[in-house]
């Protein structure tokens, strides 16, 4: 067992969601190793006793665990494959664990190659936003094997509610993929609605208050439609980070023949907006697209 007392976690990391998902870990009693390119950004956690390190590799040598959630597959790909990156410096029996949402092909690839160096690898993306990270209840799914699955499963559930191993390495990423297809074409529906009871003269507020309880409702209208109603555009989730994820998807979906209007549709929108400056505003900004 991966008992607190005795687990050193490594968590690499820390932008909007990484802060709080590490934090969650440390007030639980582990001992939490941070690193992150801009410092800065680790100073809070620091003050609440985590462990500064220099590099990745310096992380990856003093953790039993290591979690890591960055920016892009490229970013991934240094991180664990890279000359100082992770399974050239863990120790072998090492637990690695990637939460970034990334290629299903390239977690395979660090599945098979920390297998070769008896580490164990899990792709386990998440999904829930600022709000799931900072209340411990994203959803977090889970490729890789069911043995190393059960052995981090306490550590998961330090972070989220719904925790599933959807099958051997890469399965994580799909199911995520599978998400965030379904959230693309659910936020245009979002944005329009709330711009249509705007323009029609109606409180969009109320408006919210009587659909999201209906067929209608989803996490996005519920979560985020009072941002855009608030004109809050700061990011729970990055309009650039989605932008990402659903250029994954249609490069994955293409691989398996599959036809994908909508998220064909909502990454062009989410393109357009990008190319206004709004790449690090929150998902909801494309309400400001809609809203002309």
């Amino acid at each position: 067992m991966l008992q607190p007392s005795t687990t050193a976690i490594g968590f690499i990391g820390l932008g909007v969601m990484g802060k709080s998902m590490a934090s969650n870990i440390m007030k639980a009693g582990y001992t939490v190793n941070v690193y992150n390119r801009t410092k800065s950004k680790a100073e809070d956690l620091i003050e609440q006793g985590a462990n500064w390190k220099d590099t990745v590799a310096e992380v990856a040598s003093s953790s039993q665990v290591i979690i890591t959630i960055v920016g892009y597959p490229k970013d991934v790909e240094e991180v664990y494959l890279g000359e100082n990156g992770i399974l050239q410096n863990a120790k072998e029996g090492t637990y690695l664990i990637d939460m970034t949402t990334s290629d299903p092909s390239l977690a395979q690839k660090i599945y098979k190659e920390a297998k070769e160096k008896n580490m164990y690898a899990l792709d386990a993306p998440v999904s829930g936003g600022d709000v799931g990270a900072r209340e411990a209840r994203l959803a977090i799914m889970v490729g890789g094997d069911e043995e190393v699955f059960n052995q981090i499963l306490p550590i998961f559930q330090l972070m989220g509610k719904n925790i599933v191993l959807q099958g051997p390495a890469g399965a994580g990423q799909h199911t995520k993929m599978a998400n965030q297809i379904a959230i693309a074409s659910n936020m245009i529906g979002v944005c329009e609605a709330m711009v249509y009871a705007k323009k029609a003269g109606l409180d969009p507020s109320q408006v919210l208050q009587s659909i999201e309880t209906g067929a209608a409702g989803s996490w996005s209208l519920s979560n985020l439609a009072p941002r855009m109603i608030a004109g809050n555009f700061d990011p729970g989730f990055y309009v650039k980070h989605f932008i990402k994820d659903m250029g994954i998807a249609l490069e994955a979906a293409k691989e398996m023949g599959l036809s994908t209007p909508g998220l064909e549709l909502s990454k062009s929108l989410y393109d357009e907006l990008a190319s206004q400056g709004e790449e690090n505003s929150g998902t909801q900004a494309l309400f400001k697209l809609l809203d002309k």
